[in-house]
């Protein structure tokens, strides 16, 4: 998941689920191998959790008022995927299965959501069986039915869903992306037992994680089949969003339906402390800052700017401010169908080119230098350095590859410090021997923009990534031909090799285990012998609160960062 501008994809595989960015917005988390599902499917789960009130030092209810610096990329669950998204959508659309509200490892447990249990899964991993839970309502009081999984899945297509290419592998599906017609046959429903069957083409190793993913949570089946985020789409979980308006907030009360029949099912999810939360868009990090400290603000989701990062830090750790490592990686796509970039000696040159210590200083320590696609605590890293920092080497290809004083843009967003590190891409690439041009979008929409392959002069810019689920498929796709798409595309750097495409479509079948996570090493390395990317570090993000906010019991997930869920006021 993109962080919009900082970036929330988002959690650690097998044991450590989890978190961004931003595409025009989003994620971030830990590792371990992903959670497979045997053929049998698991029983109902026990616990506390939903309809119970968290035990902690502070207070019920009130209003918690929080910032964003940009809005997110959509506020509609089948389309957005950043962390700015998935962090304010948590509360309020669950899918049938779903990620415990926990940090690290705990984080990473797939709980069930709207279905009863875990899904039973026969036909040699490509039929999943689940069963709607009975009795739960929307905010409006509308019915839950099975159907409305089935239209999720369909809606996630007929919008374009950046998150679509996850359920291509549904019988039916890749066509009903190109028709948008006549429906997905592999999803079978009955609206009066609950059941759900769902039919692969080929065994999906990563099913049960996407199954976990916002893009196919339930909704009404009357939803328009186009970008509601100013029209909230009726709740199913704790919290219902009453007012959203795009560029300027949204406003969240609580479901009056959570209480009386969805929480007294769904024990394992947490009903929230407060009654209320007001999320304003504040474009000044620094004044978001002063706002936590005098108190007006109780929460922000982004960091404080860098500028700043240091005093808050040595101000208030332990009491109002912690770091929160992510598994992430961020990167300068370069796209391999233009030129120069279609030049591999040029993507070579980048590589050399670009410092990640020169970074690591950009963002005041808040990445640490990589050279890969792959980031560290992910299944299958190992450490890849195949172009150290070399300018004269970078000028050495330039010249080599015939190419000089070609005019590129470069892209980035206005938050800190994406803008910063755009413009040290710039004077790298100037440096090496191109004519570089910077273009700065408002936050807001950058991955909107640079997602649409039709958009004039997509050279070359800054993006990251966030993990969804803690398995290396979550970032190696984002490099499979297949899944380029015209509008809320991922490949940005539009890569496109058939044989490394064929190789991570096997990969994907097979259940995660030491040899599947080598030969993911070994795909990490391929792309980068061809310098398809110019990663240059790996997150970690900060939580920053007022004083009156219980900062101990505040929940980082490795999906979906703050748990909203588990900030209390103390007063």
């Amino acid at each position: 998941m993109k962080k919009l501008p900082y970036f929330l994809l988002v959690a650690a595989l097998a044991a450590v689920l989890a978190v961004g960015l931003a595409a025009c917005g989003g994620g971030s988390s830990s590792s371990s191998s992903s959670p497979s599902t045997s053929e049998g499917g698991s029983s109902e789960n026990e616990g506390s959790g939903g309809g119970e009130e968290a035990e902690g030092g502070g207070s019920e209810g009130g209003t918690l008022k929080g910032a964003y610096t940009s809005f997110p990329d959509y506020m509609d669950p089948q389309i957005s995927y950043t962390a700015e998204g998935w962090t304010a959508m948590r509360p309020v659309y669950i899918p049938l299965l779903t990620y415990k509200a926990g940090s690290e490892e705990e984080g990473a447990e797939i709980i069930p959501g709207l279905a009863k249990e875990l899904p039973k899964v026969t036909n040699g991993g490509k039929t999943y069986t689940l069963f709607l839970r009975k009795g739960l309502k929307y905010s409006n009081g509308e019915e839950i039915k099975a159907g409305d999984f089935k239209y999720a899945v369909e809606r996630a297509f007929l919008t374009n869903s950046g998150g679509s290419p996850f359920y291509t592998d549904i019988v039916g599906a890749e066509k009903f992306a190109e028709t948008k017609k006549g429906g997905i046959p592999g999803v079978k429903v009955n609206e009066k037992t609950g059941e759900i069957v769902i039919n692969l083409v080929s065994p999906r190793g990563t099913f049960e994680n996407e199954l976990a993913l916002m893009f196919v949570a339930p909704v009404p089946q009357k939803t328009p089949d186009e970008d509601q985020s100013a029209s909230p789409i009726p709740a199913s979980g704790p919290y219902m969003i009453t007012k959203s308006e795009p560029g300027r907030g949204w406003t969240y009360e609580r479901n009056p339906y959570w209480a009386k029949d969805n929480g007294k099912q769904m024990t394992e999810i947490p009903s929230g402390h407060v009654d209320k939360i007001e999320i304003e868009v504040q474009r000044n990090q620094s004044t978001q800052v002063n706002d936590i400290e005098s108190g007006k603000l109780n929460w922000i989701f982004d960091p404080p700017p860098t500028d700043r990062y240091q005093e808050v830090k040595e101000k208030f750790e332990g009491s109002q401010f912690k770091e929160e490592p992510t598994i992430s990686t961020y990167y300068f796509w370069m796209n391999n169908t233009v030129e120069p970039f279609n030049n591999q000696k040029i993507r070579e040159a980048v590589n050399y080119a670009v410092d990640p210590a020169a970074l690591e200083r950009i963002y005041t320590g808040q990445i640490k230098g990589t050279q890969q696609i792959l980031p560290p605590g992910m299944p299958g890293y190992e450490k890849l350095e195949l172009f150290p920092h070399d300018v004269k080497k970078a000028k050495e290809l330039v010249a080599e590859s015939g190419v000089k004083d070609k005019e590129v843009t470069v892209w980035t967003d206005t938050e800190s410090p994406n803008n910063d590190a755009g413009t040290y891409y710039q004077g790298v690439l100037n440096e090496i021997g191109l004519k570089a041009e910077l273009k700065i979008l408002n936050a807001d929409n950058y991955f909107t923009v640079i997602g649409n392959t039709s958009t004039p002069n997509l050279d070359t810019g800054f993006a990251d990534w966030f993990e969804d689920y803690p398995h290396p498929n979550d970032f190696l796709f984002l490099l499979n031909g297949e899944n380029i798409q015209s509008t809320n595309n991922q490949n940005f750097s539009q890569t496109n090799n058939p044989e490394l495409n064929k190789k991570i479509d096997k990969l994907a079948e097979e259940q995660l285990g030491p040899q599947q996570e080598k030969e993911y090493g070994a795909l990490d390395k391929a792309f980068m012998e061809e310098a398809a990317w110019a990663p240059y570090g790996t997150r970690t993000l900060a939580l920053f609160v007022s004083e009156n906010v219980n900062l101990e019991n505040i929940i980082w997930n490795p999906t979906f960062e703050t748990e909203l869920t588990s900030i209390e006021l103390t007063e």
